[in-house]
């Protein structure tokens, strides 16, 4: 049986740091060992991540080395999560189908790890982390299901894509060696859960409008006689 063709979806990358990061990975990518390729960046992005979730989860009792440790471990994720397709590209190697889902599943199970190490540290509550970890992924749900139905591949939302949030949470992150608390209405708050609170309705607007654009969007495209 002959296999169907394939047909790869547009990617939509308008993030406020797309243009520069681009030229950078293509920098890096010219410069990568031959013995490196994107596999070994991908297994690079999801034990990065992981590792963020344990040094979240070990800053509970080291604050100065667990939040440290995790910024480090952000700066390798992106290197991994953000090089392995420019490479792939760069080499003419892609293998479309395979990276798309190998890249989302290993950002599925990392995004646990970290928001799971961050209910843990004792610098988010549980109550803020687990709602954020649920609607991220729906957020991604959302996006898989735009690219097979619409054929487009949304990787950022209002400018922000994932190298903005790991850019946040390393400010957050040495934010919470000089100041964890802050004060809102009178009362002491948790800065993350506040910086959580914030973000929490930032992705449920970002989803809510999505859903809706696009599906109006099918609707139109299939409307019925």
């Amino acid at each position: 049986m002959e296999k169907a063709a394939f047909k790869e979806a547009a990617r939509a990358q308008t993030s406020f740091l797309a243009p520069l990061e681009k030229k950078k990975l293509l920098w890096l990518a010219a410069r990568m060992p031959a013995s490196v390729n994107s596999d070994h960046l991908t297994g690079l992005g999801l034990l990065s991540t992981i590792g963020a979730g344990l040094g979240y989860w070990y800053a509970s009792r080291d604050p100065v080395i667990g939040l440290l440790f995790v910024c480090a471990m952000l700066v390798a994720n992106w290197f991994g999560d953000s090089l392995d397709g420019t490479l792939a590209r760069y080499r003419n190697r892609q293998r479309p189908r395979y990276g798309f889902y190998v890249d989302h599943i290993v950002d599925a199970f990392g995004t646990t790890f970290l928001m799971g190490g961050l209910a843990l540290s004792g610098f988010m509550s549980p109550s803020i982390a687990m709602p954020l970890l649920v609607v991220y992924l729906i957020l991604s749900i959302e996006s898989y299901l735009t690219t097979y139905t619409i054929g487009k591949f949304q990787i950022s939302y209002w400018k922000f894509s994932p190298t903005e949030l790991r850019i946040l949470l390393c400010i957050g992150n040495l934010v919470l060696l000089w100041r964890p608390y802050a004060e809102l209405l009178g009362r002491n708050f948790l800065i993350f859960d506040i910086g959580g609170v914030v973000g929490l309705i930032g992705m449920v607007a970002m989803l809510i409008s999505a859903v809706a654009r696009h599906t109006a969007q099918l609707y139109r495209e299939e409307r019925l006689p």
